[in-house]
């Protein structure tokens, strides 16, 4: 898994990136929130071990930040030298932090952190590609809201993103359905421009 480390101890910011390194993790090390933010716009990072306290943006105002951005899921752990207090860990989690480190880091114990990291970030996955999918009816063609509720597709669209329909017929529907109807009423019909 790709992994963005936020540490701006030199010492301690090669060791967290020997560290994640050595459990077979794609990692880079970056000194502060503000670089952060910029190597994470560049993409493809699924989780994120921040320190708690840095200069400029600390981890939780990062936290907060990838939170808002939305996108895909980014799993986020937080690491701190001091002892993480009742108050702190709930002011964390409601910043949008996942998990929390004691210094010194731990392999073992990060390595299991980031293997529990892997599967929410799959499965956040699997809920985005399932959201993306639209219920339609095959015969129909109805759509079904999250509400479970069935309307025109033509209704539907234009509630959730304002597009708006002008109507015509396929070739292949003008064939089948206005061609036969033509003939019953004893006109000829064209063929369809493309």
């Amino acid at each position: 898994m790709k992994v963005l480390a936020i540490e701006d101890q030199p010492v301690a910011g090669a060791l967290l990136l020997a560290t994640l390194r050595s459990i077979r993790h794609e990692a880079e090390l970056v000194v502060d929130g503000e670089h952060a933010w910029a190597r994470l716009e560049s993409g493809g990072y699924r989780a994120v071990v921040s320190d708690w306290r840095m200069p400029g943006m600390d981890g939780l105002e990062f936290c907060r930040k990838l939170r808002a951005r939305g996108g895909d899921y980014v799993y986020f752990i937080l690491i701190s030298a001091t002892k993480i207090t009742r108050e702190s860990r709930e002011e964390a989690l409601r910043a949008g932090v996942d998990d929390f480190l004691a210094k010194p880091i731990d392999a073992d114990e990060l390595r299991m952190r980031l293997h529990v990291a892997e599967r929410i970030v799959t499965l956040a996955t699997q809920v985005k590609q399932l959201e993306a999918f639209l219920p339609i009816c095959a015969y129909c063609k109805k759509i079904r809201d999250d509400q479970k509720y069935w309307q025109e597709i033509e209704t539907y669209f234009n509630r959730e993103n304002g597009t708006e329909f002008s109507h015509g017929i396929c070739p292949d529907c003008y064939e089948r359905e206005m061609a036969p109807q033509l003939r019953a009423l004893g006109v000829e019909p064209k063929r369809p421009p493309h």
